[in-house]
């Protein structure tokens, strides 16, 4: 009788994955992304003074600008008769043009009377936060620093 002999084949080993050109294509997009990216532009340097919590004893030469930012975005002023003017009607707009031209105004208004320029903004309860931070940063374009948040609409009808 004849002997058979079984033959095992070798073990063959598992197959390896070279993964060093995975990871040179994975620091190629990394780089590629931090190059292409756009930067955000920083909000302006917001410094603003809070108002003392005792009335000064001279009231101001010009009378302070109230600022209006309602619920759907739109921005209003009222002007010296007491009527409220639309300035800005488009809520999706960073840029606030006709804003930054009356707060400019103001501003020179206040220089030419030696006094300081003050803002009042108005903000509904439902406005979005960064519409607020537009105004803001349109009061910082213009240099204007005394600004109070209020939520009164007219002080002396209460």
């Amino acid at each position: 009788m004849a002997r058979h002999k079984k033959i095992q084949a070798p073990e063959e080993d598992e197959p390896g994955l070279d993964i060093s050109s995975l990871i040179d294509v994975c620091f190629l997009l990394l780089i590629y992304f931090l190059v292409t990216t756009q930067i955000i532009k920083k909000e302006q340097e917001l410094s603003t003074a809070l108002p003392s919590t005792t009335p000064s004893e001279t009231p101001p030469d010009l009378a302070p600008m109230l600022i209006l930012l309602e619920a759907n975005g739109n921005i209003s002023i009222k002007n010296e008769t007491g009527v409220i003017e639309l300035l800005e009607s488009d809520s999706d707009a960073r840029k606030l043009p006709n804003l930054s031209a009356r707060l400019d105004l103001h501003k020179s208004a206040a220089d030419m009377s030696s006094s300081k320029a003050l803002v009042q903004i108005k903000v509904d309860g439902d406005a979005v936060s960064q519409r607020v931070t537009d105004v803001l940063n349109s009061l910082a374009g213009a240099k204007i620093t005394e600004i109070t948040f209020t939520d009164l609409l007219d002080p002396e009808a209460n």
